[in-house]
């Protein structure tokens, strides 16, 4: 545990020296989340309510991105091959990883809700329960980095991590409510875990989401699923490098 939080001290110094680390992170989604606020749109997706949470797997979205940007970069320096010389065990390098990951996410999340009290967000108790589910919600993105950063390369994680970022924006009901577009994209949208990330934070704040255990069900299937998979290639990947 000490060398994983070791490793992940040194993990957040590499994210944060990036300025567009802290320009997509944080920046972009408090702009949206303004923004969109003095447009008035005559839509409940844009609710301070609703929006909120939708912003909040937005900028999630972007951890998996400079998770997956940093582990890239470790295999293509031959980083992670010169520490596999060392003490470190292979779950300890994941969880240097995830542990780095989970400071920026509390980051996006309080600053986020706090942006959007003086816009209209309701501060109680339901407020608190949103910043505390919100942070296992967190994980999924994470080990979804993970992923994909144990599959690319340097050069083409940021590509394929913005993947990610576009399904949360058109899947997640961020920005309009899956069944406009017809049963068939809502069905994608049920299947896939973004729409299921954004309603169980919807249900901290508001306490009024359809199929909730369905939404947590989807949602722990594919939290576990990318913990295995990122377990399994992070694993495959390091030994390859030690070959």
């Amino acid at each position: 545990m000490r060398l994983s939080i070791v490793f992940a001290k040194r993990n957040i110094k590499e994210i944060i020296r990036d300025p567009l680390s802290f320009i997509f992170a944080i920046i972009l989604p408090s702009f949206l989340l303004i923004i969109f606020q003095q447009f008035k749109i005559p839509n409940d997706a844009y609710l301070i309510k609703n929006f909120t949470p939708g912003i909040i797997v937005f900028g999630f979205s972007f951890i998996t991105m400079f998770t997956a940007t940093l582990i890239s970069k470790d295999k293509t320096s031959s980083l992670l091959f010169r520490l596999s010389a060392g003490p470190m065990k292979p779950f300890e390098y994941i969880l240097g990883y995830f542990l780095s990951a989970i400071p920026l996410a509390i980051i996006q999340v309080i600053l986020f809700t706090f942006i959007a009290i003086p816009l209209g967000l309701a501060l109680n108790l339901n407020t608190l329960y949103l910043i505390l589910l919100s942070i296992p919600v967190s994980f999924l993105y994470v080990f979804l980095g993970i992923i994909i950063g144990s599959i690319t390369t340097d050069k083409s994680a940021p590509g394929v991590s913005s993947v990610i970022v576009q399904l949360v924006c058109f899947t997640s009901g961020m920005y309009f409510s899956s069944d406009m577009l017809g049963k068939g994209f809502n069905f994608i949208c049920d299947i896939l875990p973004f729409k299921s990330s954004v309603n169980i934070i919807k249900f901290a704040l508001n306490n009024t989401i359809n199929n909730l255990a369905l939404d947590v069900l989807t949602f722990i299937f594919y939290t576990l699923l990318a913990i295995v998979f990122s377990t399994l290639l992070f694993y495959k990947n390091l030994r390859k490098d030690v070959k």
